[in-house]
């Protein structure tokens, strides 16, 4: 199971890695805390202070077509935010 599938690279992610050394990753449902710290940890290099998750839930959607109403759902995922210790940072692209 690959924890962290990806950073997330927003203005408001970006922003708070630069003034509160916060970075925000897309995560494995499944996942709890302690998994999501020991993967940034081995895969960064660097020492997690705290971690905090948000669930978010499947977008439901409707179609009405001529045969007759379709209805489907996203996938469910799932956000990290983890705080680095002072000092640490991590260069999300450097691999781009």
């Amino acid at each position: 199971m690959a924890i962290l599938i990806k950073p997330i690279i927003t203005e408001k992610a970006t922003h708070d890695s630069e003034m509160n050394n916060k970075y925000t990753f897309l995560v494995d449902p499944r996942a709890n805390k302690i998994e999501i710290k020991k993967a940034v940890e081995a895969a960064y290099g660097v020492a997690v202070e705290t971690v905090r998750t948000q669930n978010y839930g499947p977008e439901r959607k409707t179609r009405f077509t001529k045969t007759g109403i379709q209805r489907g759902k996203s996938v469910a995922t799932k956000k990290a935010i983890v705080q680095v210790a002072e000092g640490d940072s991590i260069d999300l692209y450097s691999n781009l």
